[in-house]
This record gives structure tokens, C-alpha cells and sequence, in this order.
């Protein structure tokens, strides 16, 4: 029971395929402070470049908006046009800056998870209506967190904010009794210095909410150890079922090798645990080749078919086990038994000649000379 319990326990990582089918739905790590943050850096970059020019654009369109002007005054139908383009000179007044923060907005969520185009998560899902799934979103404790994250950061950055005025309380004062042209300056400094200091707090909360949103989505996304043996299953396939595969292929690769038996020229035994069955044609192949070999049962099977199509049978133990070791099917023998097989095969040549001339019976060759660091009896012993 309890090794049941833990199977049902989502303690394992999630898989390179678990992860890929969260991103093709959408289900990325986010950083919401990330994406702020780089907002207001790159606005607060944006004003310190392109300010100076903004405002006396925005000068320009007040001074223009407040002129008296005579034509206007007497000729209502003028007021609409004049403020069309009035707010067209604002509009474009604020659009470098504005499409600076919609790249920023657009590409900032590429830090965390690269480039990503999916349209899965606009499809309908009846479940987002589900008002119980709303209250039990709004009660989870994911939203305990997001609350949490919302009062810590607003003490950071209001803390710093109300630090920073705390820290020039005498320069905020003076302020009143300076001159326009000296306050506006002055303020503009105390702006940029507040500004500054809250952007360093709101570094420290990203700081901390990057790796708190990768380490959450990996959490959300980690499995148990039964969908870990089932996503095996899928991908690398049912271990039952590519057993039987590779059973149907020895079985079938068995079929194609006793076929080919009737078609060799010798079969060398040891004489019971192994059998090779070798063929050699002079025209077309470089060196003889294996057709077939087997031990216990498959080698007395082959030599059952070889006495059934007359195929010649020789006892040669240290060739036989040699063959059986160092041989594949269908590949050429080593060279270092080229001596040994020729032997073998004169002798099976000089029997052919027999039973079709007549003549002396051929002596079966002994001692063939079969290396032994090739016979596996001598490398046991």
C-alpha cells in the first residue's frame, strides 16, 4: 500500500517530453516583476534620452492648444479639427517612447523561455468558466503567494520610495521657495534619484521571483513514478511488446538461415554443441562465407537438414567452435582460417568428384591448422 501511495507521489522530474508538451500548450515559466521591471527601465531610459525633445513638443501642443485664437472663437465648427490635430501632434510626440515599451513588453517574457508561438491557449476551454475553479484558484495557495509577492513588494518599493523623500525631506521642502526655473530642475533631480533607488529594490524582487517562477512551473510540472513507466511505455514502446518483435524477428532471421542450409557446401561440427554450415563460390564471393550456425538443439537441427539435401557433414571440433565464435551470418570468414576451411573444402570437392567419377574414397582432413587464441577451448583454459 504504501509503495502504491508513493507511486501516485509526484516526486520525479519532469521529462525533456513532459516539458515540451507543457510549452506547445503555453504553459511556460513567467515572471510578471521581469517583464515590470524591464518596463520601467527601459521608460526610464527612454524619458532620460528623448525628454528634452518630448517636452518641448509638448510645450509646443500646449502653447498651441491654449493661443486665442480669433478664427476659432467666432467659427465653432474649427474646434474639432484644431484638437484632432493637436492630439495628433501629442500622439506622435509620445510614440517612439511608447513603441519602445511595447518591444520591451513584447520580448521581455523571451529571457525566461525563449521564442514561443502557440495558439492553444486562446481556444475555448469551459472549465475557465467554472465559477467553483475560480474560487479555488482564488483561494490556492499559488494566489496566497502572488498575495504575499504583492504586500512584500509593495513595503520594498514603498519603503525605498518613502526613504529616499525621508532622505532629501530638506531638499523637498526648499523646493517652495525656489524659483520656478531653479525648482522644476531640482525636482527633476529628487525624481530621478527616488526613481533609481526603487528600481534597485524592484532588481532585488526579480532577483528573487525569477528563480522562485522556474522552480514553481518545474514543480507543477514534475510526475509520478507511474507516469514516468507510462511515458516509457509511449515512447520507447511496451517492453512486453518488443519482446515479441524481437522474438518474430529471431524466429524469421532462424527461417531465412535454415533456408539457406540446402544451399551450402559443408557443415563442420563439433560434432554435438555447435554447428556452421559454410558456402564458397569461386566467381563470386572473396572468401567462404557462413550460411548458418547454431548450438545445442539449432545445431543438431541444421545437421538434420544438411543429411536431408545431401549436404556434407565434417566433425572438426576446433574449427567448428572457431567458426561459431568469430563468425557472423553472411559475413566472410576470418583470414586466419582461410588454411583450415581449405582444407575442408577440398575435401568436400574431392567427395563430389567421388560420388560422380568414382575412384579412391577422400580421407576426411585432420588436425586442421585452426589458431588457438581463435578456439575458445584453449582461451577457457
Amino acid at each position: 500500500m504504501a509503495e502504491q501511495d508513493s507511486d501516485l507521489e509526484k516526486t520525479e522530474s519532469p521529462s525533456q517530453r513532459r516539458l515540451d508538451q507543457a510549452r506547445e500548450e503555453g504553459q511556460v515559466a513567467r515572471s510578471r516583476e521581469l517583464s515590470t521591471f524591464l518596463g520601467l527601465m527601459v521608460g526610464g531610459a527612454g524619458l532620460w534620452m528623448m525628454g528634452s525633445a518630448l517636452l518641448q513638443s509638448l510645450i509646443t501642443v500646449l502653447r498651441e492648444g491654449l493661443t486665442l485664437d480669433k478664427e476659432l472663437a467666432f467659427k465653432t465648427e474649427l474646434l474639432l479639427p484644431r484638437l484632432h490635430e493637436l492630439s495628433m501632434e501629442a500622439l506622435l510626440a509620445f510614440l517612439p517612447l511608447l513603441g519602445l515599451l511595447l518591444l520591451v513588453a513584447a520580448f521581455s517574457p523571451l529571457l525566461l523561455n525563449g521564442w514561443l508561438f502557440t495558439l492553444k491557449p486562446l481556444q475555448p476551454n469551459l472549465n475557465k468558466l467554472n465559477p467553483l475553479t475560480g474560487i479555488g484558484r482564488m483561494f490556492s495557495t499559488n494566489s496566497l503567494m502572488e498575495l504575499a509577492k504583492a504586500v512584500a513588494k509593495s513595503l520594498v518599493v514603498g519603503g525605498i520610495g518613502a526613504w529616499v523623500v525621508w532622505h532629501n525631506r530638506e531638499a523637498v521642502l526648499m523646493l517652495v521657495s525656489e524659483p520656478v526655473h531653479i525648482a522644476i530642475p531640482h525636482l527633476g533631480s529628487l525624481v530621478w534619484w527616488c526613481f533609481a533607488a526603487i528600481m534597485g529594490g524592484m532588481l532585488l524582487i526579480v532577483a528573487v521571483d525569477v528563480p522562485f517562477q522556474l522552480w514553481e512551473h518545474n514543480k507543477k510540472l514534475k510526475m509520478t513514478k507511474e507516469e514516468v513507466r507510462q511515458e516509457a511505455k509511449e515512447t520507447e514502446g511496451d517492453p512486453q511488446v518488443k519482446a515479441r518483435v524481437r522474438s518474430m524477428q529471431r524466429e524469421m532471421a532462424r527461417r531465412r538461415m535454415m533456408a539457406e542450409i540446402p544451399t551450402a557446401d559443408v557443415v563442420v561440427t563439433n560434432p554435438t554443441h555447435f554447428s556452421v554450415a559454410l558456402k564458397y563460390s569461386e566467381n563470386k564471393m572473396r572468401a567462404p562465407v557462413v550460411v548458418a550456425k547454431g548450438s545445442h538443439l539449432l545445431a543438431a537441427k541444421i545437421r538434420e537438414i544438411a543429411r536431408e539435401h545431401n549436404v556434407p557433414i565434417l566433425e572438426a571440433p576446433p574449427l567448428a567452435r572457431a567458426l561459431h565464435k568469430h563468425c557472423d551470418l553472411g559475413q566472410p570468414i576470418p583470414e586466419a582460417l582461410f588454411t583450415a576451411v581449405a582444407e575442408v573444402l577440398a575435401y568436400v570437392y574431392q567427395l563430389r568428384r567421388y560420388k560422380t567419377v568414382g575412384g579412391a574414397y577422400p580421407q576426411e582432413p585432420t588436425e586442421l591448422p585452426v589458431p588457438k587464441e581463435l578456439d575458445p577451448a584453449n582461451a577457457a583454459l
